[in-house]
């Protein structure tokens, strides 16, 4: 029941007039968002998805100008919209728990052929891994080494931790109060971890900056071991932390199956699931069943299209309607069964030439909309 090409067309076009004030100056009209709950179901969007072209003090204004009322908002974006100061070359705060993985447009190849950035080459090159004894580069947010800092790097790492040092319970409510005034709730808090360099004093960093921005639960991209170290602290701050999945079966490390995320869930309560569909689609699994068995532990969903992992494409992420995940399934049964589960859009496909990120969230959301109010 996916919408297929000529479908995902028909809703664009039919949300033309809407996404047409995306070409025009800076939003002039009321001061907050319009709600973008349809159907009772909480369509909303991570920040993330703005990482490319936009500025961090634009991102209130964009979701404003797009309608878009509830958001994921990652943690380096959550510093610089605070005033952190910046990091030579990330333009604003993209400090621990920034990354997401490979950077965009580094693509290597697979022993069977297929870039591994693929579903088919991503696990042939796991496999490759495995039997050389060696890991995937940038996994669950950690990064690469990429040799000795600079001096000018140096200094900025010094002037950003003295300002985390300083941060406390008023940076945070700070940051809330501009979200909440543009209309906007602030539901989840992304903080990416690393096993091999998140500290516990990080972490500790983490629940503060969570609490601080009242949020109901943090997301993190991240691994099995690295799960369980914050379950104590999840217990401690008795706040929900989910772990975001990928599609990576072959790593016991990686959440990807849904006894990976079973499994997690037990080291505490407070321990969930940020489901990707998108990813687990990839993975080879339906994210329906699995919403159904666990969505009392489910944080919140990542909304992607991505293909069954027989394909073999150079992008593994498609425009909305392309793949094979079954987003319009998923959305309709959220509508039925009234789930509180908000339903964030990750805009990782290629952008269109002559596009930017900001016109193709608004597509996105023009297509959960189209569905939900059918």
């Amino acid at each position: 029941m996916n919408f297929n090409r000529r479908d995902f067309g028909r809703i664009a076009l039919a949300g033309a007039p809407a996404l047409a004030g995306l070409t025009l100056p800076r939003f002039a009209g009321a001061a907050t968002a319009a709600s973008s709950k349809y159907g009772g179901v909480q369509i909303g969007l991570i920040t993330y998805s703005f990482r490319q072209g936009v500025a961090k003090s634009d991102i209130i204004p964009n979701m404003v100008k797009l309608g878009i009322s509830s958001v994921e908002l990652m943690s380096g974006d959550c510093e610089a919209i605070a005033g952190a100061p910046a990091m030579p070359g990330f333009g604003g705060g993209r400090g621990p728990g920034g990354g997401r993985g490979r950077g965009a447009g580094e693509v290597a190849m697979a022993p069977n052929g297929c870039p591994v950035n693929t579903p088919a080459g991503q696990f042939s090159q796991a496999e490759a891994n495995r039997a050389a004894g060696t890991t995937p580069e940038g996994r669950g947010g950690g990064g690469r080494g990429r040799g000795p800092a600079s001096p000018e790097v140096l200094e900025a790492q010094a002037k950003l931790k003295a300002w985390k040092a300083s941060a406390n319970a008023a940076t945070w409510a700070g940051v809330r109060k501009q979200f909440t005034d543009a209309g906007i709730d602030l539901r989840v808090l992304c903080y990416n971890m690393n096993v091999n360099s998140t500290t516990d004093d990080e972490i500790e960093y983490a629940f503060q900056m969570a609490k601080g921005l009242g949020v109901r639960a943090m997301s993190c991209s991240t691994t099995v071991a690295m799960a369980k170290k914050v379950a104590p602290f999840a217990d401690k701050h008795k706040l929900m932390w989910g772990g975001h999945g990928h599609a990576d079966i072959h790593d016991p490390e990686q959440f990807a199956k849904p006894e990976t995320f079973e499994k997690i869930m037990g080291f505490s309560k407070y321990i969930g699931v940020n489901l990707d569909i998108g990813h687990f689609t990839a993975a080879g699994y339906d994210p329906l069943p699995f919403i159904a068995k666990h969505h009392g532990r489910i944080t919140n969903l990542h909304l992607k299209d991505r293909n069954k992992p027989d394909k073999c494409e150079v992008s593994p992420n498609v425009v909305w309607g392309k793949g094979d995940t079954p987003i319009k399934d998923v959305l309709l049964t959220m509508k039925k069964k009234k789930y509180d589960i908000p339903a964030n859009i990750e805009f990782e496909y290629p952008t269109p030439e002559g596009s930017d990120a900001v016109t193709e969230v608004g597509k996105c959301l023009e297509f959960c909309k189209k569905i939900l109010t059918a």
